[in-house]
C-alpha cells in the first residue's frame, strides 16, 4: 500500500505569512472601511477628547465668590429661601411617607446643598461658634438684663412692625442686650436690617441658631436627634414655628432672661419682672386664669418651669395640632404644677402668673380695635381711658400678627399714641402694618 505523503503545516505556514508580506500595509479599521489612516486617527482623537469632558466636567449649581461674569450671566439666589426650603424638605420627609431608603439618599442630597449654600457670599465666614459668639456678645457688653427674639421668616418679612418692637424694646430698655436667633437675620443682609440701631450704639446680634449646643442636656435633644434622623413625623403645622416654641424655651433654660415675639410694643419697663409667665385669658367664672401664653417669658437660669416645658415638649409633640407645642403646652405644665403643689394663682413662690392686661391687654379677636381712629366723642374717651389703662397697667401690648398683619394704624388710634410713646426714630414716618 503506498504511503500517503507527509504534510509539513509548519511550512504551509510559513509560505503563506512569506506571500503576506508582498501585500500593502493598511490598518485594520482603513482595511475594513476603506478609510485613510490620517481620518481614522482624527476620529480617535475627537472621541477621547469628548470622553474627556464627559468625565471631568462639573455643573455649578452656585456662582463662585470672586466670579462677577458668572453672576452676571446667572439668576440672584435668594439663600435664606434656599435655607427655609432645604430645612422644610429635611423635616418634612416623614410626612409625604418616603421610604427609608430613599430619605437616606435625600438626606445626602440635603447636606451637599447644605454645604453649596453656606459657602455662599450671602453667609459671612466665621471661625466663632454659636456659643463663643454668644458668650463674647453678654461679657464684652456686660449684659445685665438679656432679651432673646426668634425669626423663622425671611429677611423681606422682617418689616416695620418687627424692627418697632425691637425699637420700643431699646426705648425702655437702652442697656439692654438683644439676641435675634435666625438663620436669615443670622446673615449679612440682617445686620444691614439692624444697621440704625448699631448705629445709635444699641446692643442687638442676629445670629443662627446651633440646635445642637442649645438643646445640649435636656430632653429637646434626642428630641430632635430623632427629628433629623426622619423618627419624628412633623406634622402639618410648619415645622420651623414648632423649633421657635422649643428654641425659646432652651434658650431662657440656658442663658436666663427675657423672650419675647416680634409683634409686641413695648409700653414699660420689664427689667423688674422675674420668673413670670402672663395669662391670655381668664375665666370668667372663677377668675382664675384660663390660658397662658408663650409670646413673652422671663426667667432665670436653669428655672425648674422652663425644664417642665422641654420635657413636654419632647414627650407629648404633637405637629397636627395648632398650639399644642405653645400656649397650650405651657397652660397644661403650669396647671398640672399647681395642682400637684395645690397652689393657687397668688401662691406662686417659684414663677408669677400675671394678669391679661400685664401682656395681652387684648384678646386677638379684638385686637383690631386699637387700630382704629375715634368715631364719635364716646369712642374718644374710651380710647383715652383705655391708652391710660395700658400706660398704668401693661408691660406690653400683644399685636397678634396673625390677625392685624394687615391692619392700618389710624391716626388717633390706641396704636398711633402708643407708638408715640415708645418710638426712637420718632420724626421718620412709617406704618407697622
Amino acid at each position: 500500500m503506498d504511503k500517503q505523503p507527509f504534510h509539513n503545516t509548519k511550512n504551509d505556514d510559513f509560505s503563506k505569512l512569506q506571500s503576506l508580506k508582498t501585500l500593502p500595509k493598511r490598518p485594520l479599521f482603513s482595511s475594513k472601511y476603506c478609510l485613510p489612516t490620517s481620518i481614522v486617527a482624527i476620529l480617535v482623537i475627537v472621541l477621547l477628547t469628548y470622553n474627556s469632558f464627559s468625565i471631568f466636567y462639573f455643573n455649578l449649581d452656585f456662582p463662585m465668590e470672586n466670579d462677577k461674569e458668572i453672576k452676571k450671566k446667572l439668576p440672584c439666589i435668594d439663600v435664606n429661601k434656599q435655607l427655609h426650603t432645604l430645612k422644610h424638605t429635611l423635616f418634612s420627609k416623614t410626612t409625604h411617607h418616603i421610604s427609608y431608603k430613599k430619605t437616606t439618599k435625600q438626606n445626602l442630597h440635603i447636606k451637599k446643598l447644605a454645604k453649596l449654600i453656606h459657602k455662599s457670599p450671602s453667609f459671612e465666614p466665621t471661625n466663632k461658634t454659636f456659643a463663643k459668639r454668644v458668650r463674647l456678645f453678654f461679657n464684652e457688653n456686660s449684659c445685665q438684663f438679656r432679651v432673646f427674639m426668634t425669626w423663622i421668616s425671611s429677611i423681606k418679612s422682617f418689616q416695620e412692625r418687627e424692627k418697632f418692637t425691637i425699637e420700643s424694646l431699646f426705648k425702655f430698655h437702652p442697656q439692654a442686650c438683644l439676641l435675634i436667633v435666625s438663620n436669615s437675620m443670622g446673615s449679612s443682609k440682617g445686620t444691614q436690617v439692624l444697621e440704625p440701631f448699631l448705629k445709635l450704639k444699641f446692643k442687638v446680634m442676629a445670629i443662627s441658631p446651633d440646635f445642637k449646643f442649645i438643646f445640649k442636656n435636656t430632653m429637646a435633644d434626642d428630641w430632635y436627634n430623632q427629628l433629623e434622623k426622619g423618627h419624628i413625623n412633623p406634622g402639618l403645622i410648619s415645622i420651623g414655628q414648632n423649633l421657635s416654641n422649643l428654641l425659646r424655651l432652651a434658650l431662657l433654660y440656658k442663658y436666663g432672661g427675657v423672650y419675647m415675639d416680634t409683634d409686641f410694643i413695648v409700653v414699660n419697663k420689664l427689667d423688674g419682672l422675674k420668673n413670670v409667665i402672663g395669662a391670655q385669658t381668664i375665666d370668667p367664672i372663677t377668675k382664675n386664669w384660663a390660658r397662658l401664653n408663650n409670646a413673652l417669658m422671663i426667667f432665670d437660669k436653669k428655672h425648674p418651669l422652663l425644664f417642665k416645658f422641654i420635657d413636654e415638649f419632647a414627650l407629648t409633640f404633637n405637629g397636627n395640632k395648632w398650639g399644642h407645642n405653645g400656649p397650650y403646652l405651657v397652660s397644661r405644665v403650669v396647671s398640672r404644677v399647681i395642682s400637684n403643689n395645690n397652689r393657687t394663682m397668688e401662691d406662686a413662690s417659684e414663677f408669677t402668673i400675671l394678669p391679661p392686661v400685664a401682656f395681652y391687654v387684648v384678646d386677638w379677636s379684638r385686637i383690631g380695635n386699637l387700630f382704629k381712629m375715634p368715631m364719635d366723642e364716646n369712642h374718644s374717651k374710651w380710647i383715652n381711658h383705655k391708652l391710660n389703662h395700658i400706660k398704668e397697667e401693661s408691660y406690653v401690648v400683644h399685636l397678634w400678627n396673625r390677625q392685624s398683619r394687615k391692619i392700618q394704624v389710624e391716626k388717633g388710634s390706641i396704636i398711633s399714641h402708643l407708638m408715640k410713646r415708645s418710638c426712637i426714630f420718632c420724626n421718620s414716618s412709617r406704618e407697622i402694618s
